[in-house]
């Protein structure tokens, strides 16, 4: 059942997809919505009696010989029937028969049909679907994939499996052409499924059969090409051999990469290995080898022939031609079982492969194939080297060599990365310099091509999957993070699932400080590289016209450092912190575009992120220093609206984590706290940061907290927080700013009520203020606060607090608990009566 449903999703995606895809999508959006609803209702509510009459009309449709458009409508029809509907339905035996003859039909339309309606069916238990699994030499792609989606069990699929394995084997080579062809797709399609449903048998067959098909295929073409004339008839017809994509005629067997005027049924069979080569290199291993593997001693004694073998003449590896590398090994290859023989095979087509994509294509089109073959043909020698490390010294020079060549041009940067995984798995084994490797791929790919999304995707997909293997091999990735950060403030929304999965193992020591910058600055750097494209498809002349003042600043050579800053690859290389208001004030006019905005709304979640990783990695000093950061930045960000709220919110929560995870930190840091708290201007700009500066300093500035804590420290924190206090309550707020809200003087107020319980010579001036803010309220309203009821709540949190300053000893307590009390265990501790009371209670509560 689950098979099923993995089906009808697959092709519920695909009309969708083709739905979004098609350039009439727009016109038809309001004709859709409008009628969509309408049909599936009536789909859903279509009465029996009537369900029944379409039925038999459908039947009469299906027996006439010619199949017009009436009855794929009906089809068409029927389908939205089946799907529109919650449970599925069980169809007329008739008709259920009428389209199982349908899989066979020669018209493709009528074989999805079909194929798709059967799906919307519960598993079939009759003999017709028996009938077309045992003929196997009629299968096709439709009807296959109805056996893998209506295969009630893993048993079901076990056997599938084995008659089209055996089909593969017993088949007579004059048979139908169409057969083989349709069975390595329902294959695949199984193995992902189902790889356990392979037997030591069927990996033997399957792989006696890809080497027949990669190997041995004819070099002439099918189809009855010729070379032409006057005077040519059928009879003088003879088939003429494959060319290269260069033109050039095919010296050496066939490959997917050969072109003709037609292809006989083994070539077919050529390219449909080759596509799912990868796949059974990786499939095959969870069968169990038995006893068909060579021994180790074996193994080893040919290995050693093979490559005694090329030492003679080094250069057919890297610049020759393949031809005698592949005539050196076919003799020796004969010897191996069929797995060992199937990836030597595997091997030389893949030579063969990239020898061939050194040929210059006729067509562009042929360039990209050239380029999707060179991807896979290194994909496979990956996986033939991962599975036999003695294969990596006859294969790195062909790989060095395709490097070499490729390096160069970045349009073939998709290629280069399969190229770059390779060196990453077998660099250390074949001990090659792979110094050159990691620049290209972590230094120039970023930053000539961060907006290609492709690139973007394959490269992170590289990272996420490796990170353990750079870690180990090439740690040097990791000062390339700014440069990597640019696919993400390119296009955030794409790439930030990516980043959320890298990010933390990207924080280290000697990073965390940059990173917290780089990922704030991250919308500028989205700024830039939208100015940075700009600048070379508009012409200067237009710039100012088109009133793109940035666009000047990004070419004025006086700003090009704070850009070239933003711009750099590694880490380490500068700073821009003294500059950092000129820079936002020269991307002000950006703080509105949308790739700009998308950008600064996952910077918070990224940062939360990073904060949650760098108290796991971080020392003391490292939190200390980014403290520091914190209260810095939080007036240094580019002036995006909601953006320095969210940047505050996050900094506010994560300082209360900080410091509540190392409470010496405000000792540590109180000079730079102090300085950020006693600032007036901060309680308007930065409001939610500054109440969390003061919470920290009355929370953890005493002896309790660290033993360096001295009398004098908390009479300086308490005068410079009670200036403050008293300038904002005396007076009415500066122009073009808000009363400050209750909650920052209520916090302020609460901080230096904590700081005079922890020395008593404060408390006298604390109950003078409180008496004094009373009494202002009692005459009326007050220029520093506008609403009535905060004021009340703002002065009898005043006078609570003051009656508590009134008992010193009753106030420290409350104020400033001991950890026992914080954090209790009255309902464990069974010396005393609390467990007990609480057990009584939930009786009660649970009690009838």
């Amino acid at each position: 059942m689950s098979c099923h449903v993995s089906a009808v999703r697959t092709c519920l995606k695909r009309a969708l997809f083709t739905f979004r895809c098609s350039g009439k999508a727009d016109c038809l959006k309001k004709m859709y919505s409008l009628g969509s609803e309408s049909l599936i209702k009536q789909a859903r509510e279509i009465q029996e009696t009537e369900l029944q009459k379409f039925y038999s009309r459908l039947v009469k449709l299906l027996q006439l010989k010619e199949l017009g458009h009436e009855t794929v409508d009906s089809l068409q029809r029927l389908h939205l029937i089946l799907s529109a509907n919650k449970y599925a339905r069980t169809l007329p035996s008739d008709l259920q028969q009428r389209l199982l003859l349908l899989l066979s039909s020669p018209s493709e339309q009528l074989q999805v049909l079909s194929s798709a309606l059967l799906r919307e069916t519960p598993p079939s238990s009759g003999e017709e679907l028996n009938n077309i699994q045992e003929n196997v030499s009629q299968l096709n792609t439709h009807a296959a994939a109805l056996l893998v989606s209506q295969a009630r069990s893993r048993t079901d699929l076990n056997n599938l499996c084995a008659q089209l394995v055996h089909g593969l084997e017993g088949r007579p080579s004059d048979g139908p052409t169409r057969s083989l062809m349709f069975t390595l797709p329902v294959l695949n399609s199984i193995l992902r499924l189902s790889p356990e449903s392979l037997t030591e048998e069927h990996v033997t067959i399957l792989s006696k059969k890809f080497v027949d098909w990669l190997r041995y295929a004819s070099i002439l073409q099918g189809g009855g090409a010729s070379l032409g004339g006057f005077f040519t008839g059928p009879r003088s017809r003879q088939p003429l051999p494959t060319a290269e994509l260069d033109g050039s005629v095919s010296g050496d067997f066939f490959t997917v990469l050969c072109v003709g005027q037609g292809f006989t049924e083994d070539q077919w069979m050529n390219v449909y290995s080759f596509s799912m080569l990868r796949r059974w290199l990786l499939t095959y291993h969870s069968v169990s080898s038995g006893n068909s593997t060579m021994d180790a001693a074996n193994r080893l004694q040919l290995s050693l022939s093979l490559s005694h073998s090329f030492s003679n003449d080094d250069r057919s590896e890297v610049d020759g031609s393949v031809v005698s590398m592949v005539s050196a090994t076919s003799s020796s290859s004969r010897l191996l079982p069929p797995k060992e023989r199937l990836r030597e095979k595997a091997f030389q087509y893949c030579q063969r492969l990239i020898e061939q994509c050194d040929r210059k294509a006729q067509k562009k089109s042929d360039t990209e194939l050239q380029k999707a073959c060179m991807v896979e043909a290194v994909c496979i020698l990956d996986c033939v080297c991962v599975e036999d490390p003695s294969m990596v010294f006859r294969t790195f020079p062909s790989i060095k060599a395709l490097f070499s060549r490729l390096s160069s041009d970045l349009s073939y940067a998709r290629v280069l990365l399969p190229i770059a995984q390779f060196y990453l798995n077998h660099g250390e084994m074949a001990a090659v310099d792979c110094e050159c490797v990691w620049k290209l791929v972590f230094a120039r790919f970023p930053a000539e091509l961060f907006n290609d999304p492709f690139l973007a995707h394959e490269l992170l997909r590289f990272l996420r999957q490796n990170l353990d293997g750079l870690r180990l091999r090439a740690p040097e990735f990791i000062r390339f993070l700014p440069n990597l950060l640019k696919f993400l403030a390119w296009d955030s929304s794409a790439v930030v699932d990516d980043f959320v999965d890298l990010l933390p193992s990207l924080v280290t020591e000697g990073t965390a400080v940059e990173m917290l910058h780089t990922l704030l600055d991250l919308p500028c750097l989205s700024a830039t590289l939208v100015l940075q494209l700009r600048s070379v498809s508009l012409p200067i002349s237009e710039s100012s016209s088109r009133g793109l003042l940035s666009l000047d600043a990004f070419r004025n050579p006086a700003f090009r450092g704070l850009f070239l800053f933003l711009l750099r690859v590694e880490t380490g290389s500068g700073h821009t912190i003294d500059r950092l208001s000129t820079l936002h004030d020269l991307l002000a006019e950006a703080a509105d575009w949308p790739r700009v905005v998308r950008c600064a709304q996952v910077v918070p979640v990224l940062l939360h992120i990073y904060f949650n990783t760098v108290v796991t990695v971080g020392q003391e000093k490292l939190l200390a220093h980014l403290i520091l950061v914190m209260l810095e930045r939080s007036g240094l960000l580019l002036a995006i609206p909601t953006y320095s709220r969210e940047i505050h919110r996050v900094f506010s929560c994560h300082l209360l984590r900080l410091c509540k995870l190392r409470p010496s930190l405000v000792v540590d840091q109180s000079h730079e706290l102090l300085e950020f708290a006693g600032t007036t201007a901060n309680v308007y700009s930065k409001e939610e940061v500054y109440t969390h500066v003061v919470w920290v300093l009355g929370e953890y500035l005493s002896a309790a907290s660290d033993s360096r804590c001295s009398v004098a420290l908390i009479t300086s924190c308490f005068e410079t927080l009670e200036a403050v206090l008293f300038e904002i309550t005396s007076s009415a707020p500066p122009p073009g700013t808000v009363c400050p809200a209750p909650k920052v003087i209520t916090t302020l107020m609460s901080a230096l009520a904590k700081l005079a319980s922890r020395s008593h010579d404060l408390i006298p001036r604390v109950s003078l203020f409180f008496s004094k803010l009373r009494t202002a309220a009692r005459n009326g309203s007050v220029a520093w606060c506008a609403d009535e009821d905060d004021l009340v709540a703002i002065v009898t949190r005043g006078e609570e607090l003051w009656s508590l300053l009134k008992a010193p000893g009753v106030a420290q307590s409350v104020l400033t608990p001991p950890p026992h009390v914080l954090t209790p265990r009255w309902h464990r501790d069974t010396n005393l009566a609390m467990p007990l009371q609480l057990r009584v209670l939930t009786r009660l509560t649970h009690s009838q």
